[in-house]
């Protein structure tokens, strides 16, 4: 009977994935805000007159990059992985779902009719630096809120089914993008304004709010099972510990794959739908709708192959896949072939496999690598090093865009190339391809076991 009552509370199935519920509901919740102005792109730089806002392309990716404003210049990201790792889960999520609803709220206001639209500073709108801010304040409880979630479910799921958990993480995560890609234009059109699916996103983020607060109840239930159980008390977090991570070859190697490969989905989802309407010639209400088949397509595909990883192994072989089929997904998309709206359909879809592929084995693979109480250190300086291409790819597509992908056609409009920047997205996805093989090359020299299954049996 003693024995019975002295189990870790993650031993019980329906616990654990109640838990992964909870704090990827969340994440979802948070996803659903970070990709709400994507398919309003358009509405952005359309002129005031049109009912737009008059924001050039360059300034629409300033403001995309914004994101990660304060993670990269104030490190608030790899202050949040310390605290992480010092504070606990339950201090960290709660403090990071604060930031992103204040952060969301920000951002509305800034592109609601309440904000003064006529000023300027350093050459950019007025109204585009206080969105920014906004952006950059919940970018930073965010990502912040990632690493804590993916801390949460490698405390519950380690020994058990940590890939297909974190799969499912990720496709939550994904269901909000595809929300915000494919609701957001209608919300806009239906209200009149485009600060209308941010403040929806802002309300939902408080929801958030609320479930992570319940899931910090049974976060305390856990802690206290796992003391009844342990017979030794557990080294805690050190400074000295990030040497460890920093010196790793192996680390680096995910972090670098981690930048390369999602700087080729994530800022591409920034101008996903300015690429359907000019490319493929799709209505700007109905711009968002093909994007939104990629998070759609993950959110069956990344638990299936992080199931694959728990039983059968294989991590580093499916981020070289993968890689590869990032690469042939944007090349496809600069080529000047098929220009029908069903061909872009077509290689989204394979773009969702690729990006089911790569998150299933690339986040169960860090645990492997780094020990638990070195891990939101871990994920923050992967993070970390994931938010340089956030912030610096979106500036610089929004500059290739003005500068050399815009034209006017004979009919006097103004429309855009987009071969170039699919040409720059298909070489961040070579770059990934290398580094995936170089990690399977280090992965059998120095035995992680990512090609090994997760489930211990």
């Amino acid at each position: 009977m003693t024995e019975a009552i002295k189990r870790k509370l993650s031993e019980s199935s329906a616990a654990r994935w109640t838990a992964m519920l909870i704090v990827s509901f969340t994440m979802m919740c948070g996803y659903f805000i970070t990709d709400v102005m994507s398919p309003l792109g358009e509405m952005l730089t359309r002129s005031v007159a049109d009912g737009g806002l008059g924001w050039s392309a360059t300034e629409y990716g300033f403001f995309s990059g914004a994101y990660s404003w304060l993670n990269i210049f104030l490190f608030m990201l790899l202050i949040g992985g310390f605290i992480l790792d010092k504070m606990g889960v339950r201090f960290t999520g709660v403090m990071s779902c604060v930031l992103m609803v204040g952060g969301a709220l920000l951002k509305a206001y800034a592109i609601s009719p309440l904000f003064p639209a006529d000023g300027m500073l350093f050459g950019f709108k007025t109204q585009m630096w206080m969105a920014g801010l906004g952006f950059a304040i919940f970018g930073m409880g965010a990502e912040i809120c990632g690493i804590t979630v993916s801390k949460v479910i490698v405390k519950w799921f380690t020994g058990h089914e940590l890939a297909l958990a974190l799969g499912l993480q990720v496709a939550m995560a994904r269901l909000g993008t595809a929300v915000a890609l494919f609701f957001s234009p209608h919300i806009a059109k239906a209200m009149g304004n485009i600060s209308y699916p941010v403040l929806f996103g802002a309300l939902a983020l408080c929801i958030g709010l609320l479930a992570y607060l319940v899931y910090c109840v049974m976060d305390k239930r856990l802690d206290n099972s796992i003391a009844a159980v342990q017979t030794e008390k557990e080294e805690g977090f050190k400074l000295g510990d990030i040497k460890f991570i920093v010196t790793n070859k192996g680390f680096w190697l995910i972090a670098l794959l981690c930048l390369m490969f999602y700087s080729g989905v994530f800022p591409f989802l920034k101008f996903a739908a300015q690429l359907m309407i000019y490319k493929y010639g799709v209505d700007p209400v109905m711009a968002g709708a093909i994007p939104s088949i990629l998070p759609f397509g993950t959110i069956l595909l990344t638990p299936l192959f992080g199931s694959i990883y728990d039983h059968v192994g294989k991590g580093a072989t499916l981020m070289i896949i993968g890689a590869v089929m990032l690469v042939v997904v944007h090349v496809l998309f600069a080529l000047p072939i098929f220009n029908e709206w069903w061909f872009a359909l077509i290689i989204m879809i394979v773009l969702g496999v690729a990006f089911s592929l790569v998150p299933s084995a690339m986040w169960p693979s860090v645990p492997k690598i780094i020990p638990q109480k070195q891990l939101g250190s871990a994920y923050a300086l992967i993070f970390y090093v994931q938010n340089i291409g956030l912030m610096c790819v979106p500036m610089l597509i929004g500059w290739v865009v003005d500068r050399f992908a815009k034209f006017t056609t004979p009919e006097g409009m103004i429309s855009y190339d987009y071969t170039l920047p699919m040409t720059i997205f298909a070489l961040f996805g070579v770059v990934a391809v290398g580094l995936a093989f170089w990690l399977k090359a280090e992965d059998h020299k120095k035995h992680y076991g990512l090609e090994e299954a997760n489930i211990r049996k």
